[in-house]
């Protein structure tokens, strides 16, 4: 195969005479209590996905007088946002773990103020799709991925990177192989290939996920470590794909589609060409176009 195949559940924990926090917008309420002068009335936290970066907000009072942020775990370096006063502050870190996170602030003696737990659910991204019914073409619809960073994580970063930088956007699918797969992620429409932005990546096939019905892979060349911003969905269940060996090491499958199998199943059976000037043997003949890419979890 030579051409490139190519928000939140909150639990509250309280601190040592601390007060109930909140996420994701809610108030929180309680007494507050005096830490060299630094009272935290309200932490809470948004943006609490996979591969994001999530913004921790304290409000109180005295916050100019020492007050910092620390996460356990799964959420890289802490750091605060310009802009703060003695009232708010505001702090981020990238998520890189799944499951629940502990978040906690501090006054400058290191004596913890509160602390405030989030769970970080498996991320999922929603494509909205132009073209892939070919009795409503102008009709938009929509499918979602779920993905596995636990067993994929280089090939989920790398797609939720691609994803949140709107690269997908205006993209299409240009390789529709009936009962076998729908390859996007590379092309524009014309076709024009569209350069991927970051470096390739290493190859993730000997991770336990099987290239079967509805599974997303990332697609690539003859060398192994060469995938990038190409994607494909498998139409069938496609075992030829899946890791055998170091000389046959297949194709990393990082998750599954779990809404709109039934969008991918039409656009599997469109009309497709070949284009000449590209080598594209498998072009649909009106496009399917990504509308939009845009992670939801």
């Amino acid at each position: 195969m030579t051409t490139a195949f190519r928000s939140l559940r909150l639990s509250l924990v309280l601190a040592p005479l601390a007060f109930i926090m909140a996420a994701c917008g809610g108030g929180g309420g309680g007494g507050s209590f005096d830490n060299g002068g630094i009272f935290v009335n309200t932490m809470n936290a948004t943006t609490v996905s996979y591969g994001r970066t999530m913004s921790v907000a304290v409000a109180g009072t005295g916050l100019d007088k020492g007050v910092r942020v620390t996460v356990d775990s799964g959420c890289g370096a802490v750091t605060e946002a310009a802009g703060g006063d003695a009232f708010t502050r505001r702090f981020t870190c990238r998520v890189t773990a799944l499951g629940n996170l502990t978040i906690r602030a501090y006054n400058s003696g290191s004596l913890e103020l509160a602390r405030l737990q989030v769970t970080v659910p498996e991320p999922e991204v929603t494509m909205l799709l132009q073209g892939a019914d070919t009795a409503n073409p102008t009709t938009l619809s929509s499918f979602t991925v779920k993905l596995d960073p636990q067993l994929a994580p280089v090939s989920v970063n790398n797609f939720l990177d691609y994803v949140n930088a709107g690269f997908y956007r205006l993209t299409i699918f240009h390789r529709v192989v009936k009962d076998f797969v729908v390859q996007g992620g590379g092309y524009t429409a014309g076709p024009v290939i569209k350069p991927p932005t970051s470096p390739s990546i290493v190859l993730e096939s000997k991770n336990g996920l099987r290239n079967t019905k509805g599974t997303i892979a990332m697609a690539r060349t003859s060398d192994p470590n060469s995938a990038t911003s190409q994607f494909y969905i498998n139409t069938v269940d496609n075992p030829a794909l899946d890791y055998k060996s170091e000389a046959d090491p297949g194709y990393a499958v990082f998750g599954s589609v779990i809404s709109g199998l039934d969008v991918i199943e039409k656009l599997n059976a469109v009309p497709v060409r070949v284009d000449l000037l590209t080598g594209l043997t498998h072009l649909p003949v009106s496009n399917v176009l990504v509308f939009s890419a845009s992670q939801t979890k």
